[in-house]
């Protein structure tokens, strides 16, 4: 089965939910190409104060479908690649802000997906990593970049190198996400913060 993606509107803000069968969301080509057609898509409506992307309470997302990246040919390899480097792009100078509502693991894929958000809520049960420094690969999806100037280099040598996590607390206290808030609570923080930033504006 294949990672969904799920949308909704709650209020003046557009919920994009990342989805699997199994609870944890995976990065495929199918997946990014929907999450680039809602971008394109919302973009162009009138009133959006921003959009909140958010997974399952077991995972935010957990980066690529190793089954699926092994199988691909060097040449399709490439291209998956740059088509990852496309959605981060993408959302990173996205014209509405667009908030990471993050509960359970976040790491890899997902973990580039949330530092390329303009802005991260963690729930308490929020895991952050990149696990493949401990199976020798690195990301290529600009998250050692991102990572390095939001949390400082010491800290994005620290994760990438040795694969460990780190939990919501020590991700606040790396400047990584903005709020930590109870488990269920992330995507009201995270619509809330919008629709106050969306008000601000208008005054």
């Amino acid at each position: 089965m294949e990672s969904i993606l799920r949308s909704a509107w709650l209020g003046s803000v557009a919920l994009l939910q990342l989805d699997d069968p199994s609870g944890y969301p995976r990065l495929e080509r199918a997946l990014i190409k929907q999450l680039l057609a809602q971008f394109d898509a919302l973009e162009q409506m009138s009133g959006l104060a921003g959009i909140v992307l958010t997974g399952t309470p077991q995972a935010f997302a957990v980066g690529a479908n190793l089954a699926e990246v092994s199988a691909l040919s060097p040449l399709d390899a490439l291209r998956f690649s740059r088509l990852g480097q496309r959605l981060m792009q993408r959302v990173e100078r996205y014209t509405k802000p667009i908030a990471a509502a993050i509960c359970g693991y976040c790491l890899g894929g997902g973990f580039d997906l949330a530092l390329a958000c303009h802005v991260r809520i963690a729930a308490e049960t929020a895991v952050f990593g990149h696990p493949g420094g401990s199976l020798g690969i690195i990301t290529g999806w600009g998250g050692t970049q991102r990572l390095s100037r939001i949390a400082g280099r010491a800290r994005c040598l620290e994760i990438l190198t040795t694969g460990r996590t780190l939990t919501a607390a020590e991700a606040f206290a790396s400047r990584l996400v903005s709020r930590v808030v109870p488990a269920e609570t992330e995507v009201n923080a995270a619509v809330a913060l919008l629709e106050a930033a969306a008000a601000a504006k208008q005054r």
